[in-house]
């Protein structure tokens, strides 16, 4: 079933490391959700069946009030088919799970968090420039658990200076003994325009290390696997059952509307993206218009993207897929690609799959680069 994404552009606090769009002030916080509300209504003809999953991501939803969220929930249900058993995410931060906005929270259709734990470290916490404590992290897990919100997602970040191999092994431990039923970690990455990229630049910084990072993502995938959970995609691990059902779709490819500034969206063959600038994104709305500019996907377009995503999961890359979707000639010519990897261990190939082995998953985004097919024009 095709999902929703809406994008909610407010944060507390600039992390240190993060580009994604967001403010952090809420002046304009009743015209954005006005706005994103509206944005619902003018698309609804993009959904013709039932929505199985709604993500709230930002930005930090859990910023809004009940009231807000309750108005954006109230114009999905009333624009869409919502499937009753969907799964609803809402991307939050530790320090705004208080006993009060769990309260709320349970008064919403939200069923499952994802928590932007980072580190349960605070010297890494006040580095990344966090808005919670690490004893924050831990209680609002266990508060959530208790007020009835067991389908948990926490967010970890590795590979910065800070992190030796002991910590990172104690705070995916502190994750296991959670006993959260999904867990994402991300390799930090240094992107243009950021504090960190900033300061590193400015030799203030140390940079980051792709050999830690490497060797940090082994320790992950055996430590995790070891204590029962299902390593399905490159960043993220499951209790069985537990998999994320809106991000399973975008990688293998299932249509979704995206809400919101900066939101993408996909309808199966184009993608198309909204401005990255609350001002121009509400002004659009107000005058009746999508600000959302359309990006025609050609089909080396979405043969390469099919490749990237589906590389990164446990389904892997499907032969007989690429055949019947993208044609016998671009069959043979991955074929053909794939004889650059027979002297390495990257890849595991059965019954027409291509899966990435634990070695190949250090390098899965060379390897997918050499699957690309380009075409002749480019």
């Amino acid at each position: 079933m095709s999902g929703i994404y809406i994008h909610i552009p407010f944060c507390k606090k600039a992390c240190h490391y993060c580009d994604f769009h967001f403010s952090t002030s809420l002046k304009y916080a009743d015209e954005m959700v006005d706005a994103i509300c509206k944005e619902i209504k003018m698309k609804k003809d993009r959904i013709s069946g039932q929505i199985g999953s709604i993500y709230l991501g930002g930005g930090t939803p859990s910023i809004l009030s009940q009231t807000a969220l309750q108005k954006i929930f109230d114009t999905i249900n009333h624009t869409f088919s919502v499937d009753t058993n969907a799964e609803i995410t809402i991307e939050t931060n530790p320090d705004d799970l208080t006993a009060q906005k769990l309260k709320e929270l349970k008064q919403l259709p939200v069923n499952r968090f994802s928590v932007g734990i980072q580190s349960f470290y605070d010297e890494d916490l006040i580095w990344m420039n966090r808005a919670h404590q690490a004893r924050e992290a831990e209680d609002c897990i266990r508060r959530s658990q208790d007020a009835g919100f067991e389908n948990l997602t926490l967010d970890l970040i590795y590979g910065y200076p800070l992190l030796t191999d002991q910590k990172w092994l104690n705070n995916i431990q502190k994750a296991i003994e959670l006993e959260v039923p999904h867990i994402s970690a991300y390799a930090l990455t240094v992107e243009p325009r950021t504090a960190l990229a900033h300061a590193i630049k400015n030799k203030k910084q140390t940079p980051v290390s792709d050999n830690q990072s490497a060797a940090q993502f082994i320790i992950l995938m055996d430590k995790l696997v070891e204590a029962g959970f299902e390593h399905y995609e490159i960043s993220n691990f499951a209790k069985p059952k537990h998999y994320a059902v809106h991000n399973t779709n975008y990688w293998k490819g299932v249509d979704y509307i995206g809400v919101g500034p900066s939101a993408h969206g996909f309808d199966g063959q184009n993608r198309y993206m909204n401005p990255a600038n609350n001002t121009l994104y509400i002004e659009t709305l107000g005058n009746n218009k999508l600000p959302e500019i359309v990006e025609e996907l050609s089909l080396n377009d979405r043969f390469n993207e099919y490749i990237m995503t589906s590389l990164r999961t446990v389904w892997g890359t499907d032969l007989q897929k690429i055949n019947t979707d993208f044609g016998k000639d671009f069959l043979e010519e991955t074929k053909h690609n794939l004889k650059n990897f027979d002297d390495k261990d990257w890849l595991i190939i059965e019954r027409d799959k291509i899966c990435l082995s634990q070695n190949g998953k250090l390098f899965a985004d060379h390897i997918a680069s050499e699957l690309f097919i380009v075409a002749e024009n480019e």
